[in-house]
């Protein structure tokens, strides 16, 4: 299996997730499961049903997880020597070269990525075009909308 990189946080929500699922759900839907079958016949019974469907994404989630955190590569870029090169865990802040439009994005994992909170996967386009960067430097973005300039005002290891 491959490693799976993750930042320090993503790696905390990650197991505070399964933390949550295994002390939480997971017994909410055992206890579930047996108030269903208390009331007789569960070939006609939409509680036990939904319950065992709930059990089978609880019990799924679980296992993805543990995987996950088995497989996880977690990177803290304030300990990379990075150079002030992008890195996996930098946040970075640009400039649309045809707008002047100013973003900030944190190049974070897969699992990690919320375009609303600024954190983009390192497999998106744009993540991948800034990787190995530095201020200064232009990077070219091939966007849905077609190709995009983005110059690097400057990159922070937080």
């Amino acid at each position: 299996m491959h490693k799976v990189p993750l930042t320090v946080i993503g790696a905390e929500l990650l197991k505070s997730e399964l933390q949550r699922l295994k002390s939480v759900e997971r017994p909410g839907v055992i206890a579930a499961i047996a108030e269903a079958r208390s009331h007789g016949d569960l070939s006609e019974n939409a509680e036990y049903d939904a319950a065992k469907e709930k059990q089978g994404f609880v019990e799924d989630r679980i296992k993805d997880l543990e995987g996950k955190l088995a497989n996880a590569q977690i990177i803290d870029p304030r300990h990379l020597d990075a150079e002030g090169r992008v890195v996996f865990g930098a946040t970075v802040e640009l400039v649309d070269a045809e707008t002047g439009d100013e973003v900030k994005y944190q190049i974070v994992g897969n699992d990690e990525a919320d375009i609303k909170a600024g954190k983009i996967s390192v497999s998106s386009p744009i993540a991948r075009a800034l990787i190995g960067k530095y201020a200064g430097d232009v990077a070219d973005v091939n966007a849905p909308g077609g190709l995009r300039h983005y110059e690097i005002i400057e990159v922070h290891y937080i």
